[in-house]
């Protein structure tokens, strides 16, 4: 529900402010405090699950706790023995890691879109953006990530050698080195970007379908936020799930050593 703030500011600062993040340092050095914070909290939520399940883990009667885990755990598995056709013992926890941190990051855009930011004015916070992954630093930070490690295994698996040949030679041959290199180049680079910006298009703009709707006068709120509310638990599921799947194609191509 939108405050009675946002009736002095107007409607384009209301969005405005629910959008701008808590920043500190200027330029290429800017740190999005709350984006790391947010980050950082639910990386700890993910790992305290798994810890509690492993704790609690019986050879009897599972509990909901363990029965969830090992549901999360075989669906991962699952997509790795299917998608992936190299050998590492990395790609399955990096999956698992992907797609619950993604998911808890998505998750946050359930939340009131007030409510988090009003806590953090109490305490003299200015702005408080709470999705991780409606800020653009936070989902190129993670395909980054995944683009150093298909660099690092395709050399490791390939060897200088052989990564260098597949950089220049394909697909037209030797003779069209340059062509071959600028295709190959554009290929790789359009991975990180197209990971990044397909999480965080899809989750802005829930999040400011969420703020539009916290716009609206109180009583037609329940009748909009509800229903997409709901729609939306399949959005950010299967945003998490086309990250996770994208992630273990591109390490399994890069695994392959023709």
């Amino acid at each position: 529900m939108a405050t009675e703030a946002h009736a002095a500011e107007g409607a384009t600062g209301y969005i405005l402010h629910h959008l701008t993040t808590l920043s500190a340092g200027e330029g290429f050095w800017t740190l999005h405090l709350d984006t790391l914070f947010f980050s950082v909290v639910l990386g700890a939520v993910f790992l305290w699950f798994f810890k509690t399940a492993a704790d609690k883990a019986t050879t009897g009667v599972p509990g909901l706790v363990q029965c969830f885990a090992e549901m999360l755990i075989e669906f991962v598995d699952n997509q790795v023995k299917d998608t992936f056709h190299g050998r590492s013992q990395l790609i399955a926890p990096l999956a698992l890691t992907i797609f619950c941190w993604v998911f808890l990051w998505n998750f946050m855009d359930l939340f009131p879109v007030d409510i988090l930011p009003l806590i953090g004015s109490l305490m003299g916070v200015e702005y408080l953006r709470v999705v991780p992954s409606t800020d653009l630093n936070a989902t190129f930070g993670m395909s980054i990530s995944v683009f150093f490690l298909i660099i690092f295994y395709s050399i490791k698996i390939k060897g200088v050698i052989g990564f260098t040949k597949e950089m220049t030679m394909q697909p037209f041959g030797p003779w069209l080195l340059p062509f071959n290199l600028l295709l190959k180049v554009v290929e790789e680079i359009a991975k990180p970007i197209s990971l990044g910006l397909r999480l965080f298009g899809n989750l802005y703009a829930g999040e400011l379908i969420f703020i539009l709707i916290a716009l609206l006068p109180w009583y037609i709120q329940p009748a909009l936020s509800f229903p997409w509310a709901i729609f939306h638990i399949l959005i950010i599921t299967l945003q998490a799930f086309i990250f996770m799947v994208l992630t273990i194609v591109y390490l399994s191509m890069a695994h392959e050593d023709h």
